[in-house]
């Protein structure tokens, strides 16, 4: 596999945004496939209960890794100002420490949730009937916890010099996987979620290993030696200056929609499955816009780096056009054929009329959530990660938790609760561009 990496710094932006964005496009898109996969293997060939097993942790998972995959944002930028910088030995230090963070990291969710599975689902509501499946459906599932850190990091290592192609390589592979054994565990070991979870584990332990593969045999900047591992405060510092507020703007985020979740499970398991297959789809347009927001932040960082300011401005407004068009297309494409991509789960009436009425609020105007994402994304390129987070909790975690308990209460229908995201997103971008006009004005001075 050819080691690509793309020049940042100079040259046209737009085709190296392109060709940057597409794999981490493809490998989160990819990703959430393989966990449709679970749901569409369960749906189909086991029960509606053990579809909405799965799908009642989806929310809940997203919180517990939110922190540590932020952490990654900021291993990314990072390693990525000091490729910008060219101090290759500080780079490679910078790398042993971010491998070890991701090992420690994995290991401290897994303990943490295996403690910690039943209680959590027991305080999002989880109805009755579907509580044992999901409870054991977590608990192995964190078993997979350092395998996807180190993927996480691994692949955030690697997106810092351009190379995002060997990642999605990664997870190809371990999405084959994924889907095979779902199947075999399920339909020929009658394993249902126990079966799907322990395919997950499995097939990101693949992936973990292709990733450390490829860092090994990295060019000798990035170069992975295991005998050099060891966590350097500076890096550690730094990461968890930009990374800790990202991840804990991703938490929060991830509790509000813990709330939400708890909220639509009070719909009892049609409303729960309902949810779960139109999240699916909608996750995936998220991952397309979140792709031009990462690459906003590793193109600033580079960029940032060497002091190439209005470069840096190129990046954000090249990234926003790309960005706002795919979700336009996504989305409208999601609402003229909701019915038809829920069929893919179920053939429940119920369930796909519940998809459908919620992608009827949300789909449409998804671009706001990628202007959204993009300014914070530019924000972290440059250092400045902590005031992105405030305003992002207050703007969309803060009016998303009011509208569900001052609201939504006098109103209850899965439209009206699912209002508040479109609501929540233009508060959100008016803080972050105000924030954005200041912090550039700062480094031009």
């Amino acid at each position: 596999m050819k080691n690509k990496k793309i020049d940042m710094l100079n040259g046209p932006l737009v085709g190296k945004i392109v060709i940057f964005a597409l794999p981490l496009a493809l490998s989160s898109i990819l990703q959430q496939l393989f966990n449709s996969a679970d749901l569409a293997v369960v749906g189909r060939f086991d029960s509606d209960k053990a579809m909405a097993a799965v799908g009642s942790n989806s929310s809940l998972v997203n919180l517990i890794v939110s922190l540590f995959l932020g952490l990654s944002v900021g291993a990314n930028v990072v390693v990525a100002r000091l490729i910008g910088q060219g101090r290759k030995d500080k780079a490679n230090e910078a790398v042993h420490t971010v491998v070890l963070l991701a090992v420690i990291s994995g290991f401290i969710i897994l303990g943490v949730g295996e403690i910690l599975a039943p209680i959590l689902l027991g305080m999002m509501n989880v109805p009755d009937d579907v509580l044992k499946l999901a409870t054991l459906y977590l608990r192995i599932f964190f078993f997979a916890m350092p395998f996807i850190e180190i993927y996480d990091f691994g692949s955030a290592v690697l997106r810092s010099k351009g190379d995002s192609t060997r990642p999605l390589y990664a997870l190809i592979t371990a999405g084959v996987i994924n889907v095979i054994l779902n199947l075999v565990f399920v339909i020929v070991f009658k394993m249902g979620v126990a079966g799907v979870a322990t395919a997950t584990v499995i097939s990101n332990f693949f992936s973990a290993c292709m990733i450390l593969y490829f860092l090994t045999h990295e060019e000798e900047m990035l170069r992975l030696d295991f005998r050099k591992l060891r966590i350097r405060w500076k890096y550690l510092l730094g990461i968890i200056k930009i990374g800790l507020p990202a991840g804990l703007q991703s938490m929060v985020f991830s509790l509000s929609n813990v709330v939400i979740q708890a909220a639509i499970n009070s719909f009892g398991s049609d409303g729960i499955a309902g949810s779960t297959a139109e999240q699916n789809f909608e996750f995936m347009a998220y991952f397309v816009i979140n792709a031009f927001a990462q690459t906003a932040t590793t193109f600033t960082s580079q960029n940032f780096g060497v002091g190439k300011y209005k470069r840096m401005d190129r990046v954000l407004i090249d990234c926003m056009i790309l960005s706002v068009g795919a979700a336009l297309v996504l989305g409208c494409g999601a609402y003229f054929f909701g019915a038809e991509i829920l069929q893919i789960y179920t053939e429940e009436a119920d369930v796909i009329q519940c998809g459908v009425e919620i992608l009827s609020i949300t789909t449409v105007p998804y671009f706001l959530c990628g202007i959204m994402d993009l300014f914070p994304g530019a924000l972290r390129g440059m250092g400045y990660s902590a005031v992105p987070m405030v305003l992002s909790i207050i703007g969309t975690v803060g009016m998303r938790v009011l509208w569900i308990f001052a609201f939504f209460p006098q109103h209850r229908s899965l439209y009206f609760l699912f209002i508040s995201y479109p609501a929540s997103w233009i508060a959100t971008i008016v803080m972050q561009v105000v924030c954005y006009y200041f912090v550039r004005k700062h480094c031009y001075k």
